[in-house]
């Protein structure tokens, strides 16, 4: 699906963050489920704590992108809004942290400093690098999503708040999608040794979240 049609397509889908933006108080944004079996739980709260880190590291190398590459014209505006979008991101994984009582990541510090490494490292090779960066990123994020949101399918609880973070997970997992697209349709692929980039972002950085 191409990125124009992956927008329109999902765009109507784009309201749950929302739910963490407005001030209303109720179970689906203020609660954690009481009744979940002990591996459902561990379930949650891995999940959740690799979703936070994955999203500062992912934070960090846009930062880093946008250090070497904001002024670049056509460059700099694509990595300003992939960015903006992983602050909302971040914004609702940490309140997602505190309504379901998650321990905070022990590796936040190590991710933002991997984090921007990569991402001002990659931009110093080439702006065709920065992309191939962020494919391999969002690849492995869009797999880690996806392979939550089938564990929380098979949660018992009827308790309100777990579908609505299916439905954030599904809408991050979509806008880390689009980012994907934007990076192949920005020359991601024609990035110096493209598949040995990937291979490496993927296997290393990407996996220690």
């Amino acid at each position: 699906m191409t990125l124009i049609c992956r927008r329109q397509f999902f765009g109507v889908l784009k309201l749950a963050h929302r739910s963490y933006s407005n001030s209303a108080l109720d179970a689906a944004t203020q609660q954690t489920p009481t009744d979940l079996s002990a591996n459902e739980r561990a379930t949650l709260d891995a999940a959740l704590r690799v979703d936070q880190a994955g999203e500062i590291a992912a934070n960090w190398i846009y930062r880093g992108q946008y250090f070497v590459l904001g002024n670049d014209v056509k460059a700099g505006p694509l990595i300003r809004e992939m960015w903006e979008q992983e602050k909302k991101h971040i914004a609702v994984m940490d309140q997602l942290q505190l309504q379901h009582r998650i321990r905070p990541t022990i590796l936040s510090e190590v991710a933002k400093i991997a984090g921007f490494g990569l991402g001002a490292a990659t931009a110093l090779i080439s702006k065709e690098a920065a992309m191939a960066c962020t494919e391999a990123v969002e690849t492995e994020i869009g797999e880690h999503y996806d392979d939550q949101l089938r564990d929380l399918e098979a949660f018992k609880t009827e308790h309100p708040s777990i579908p609505l973070l299916q439905a954030v997970l599904r809408e991050f997992r979509d806008d880390e999608l689009e980012h994907l697209d934007t990076a192949v349709q920005n020359d991601a692929q024609r990035a110096p040794a493209h598949a040995l980039l990937s291979s490496a972002i993927g296997a290393g950085l990407c996996k220690r979240f």
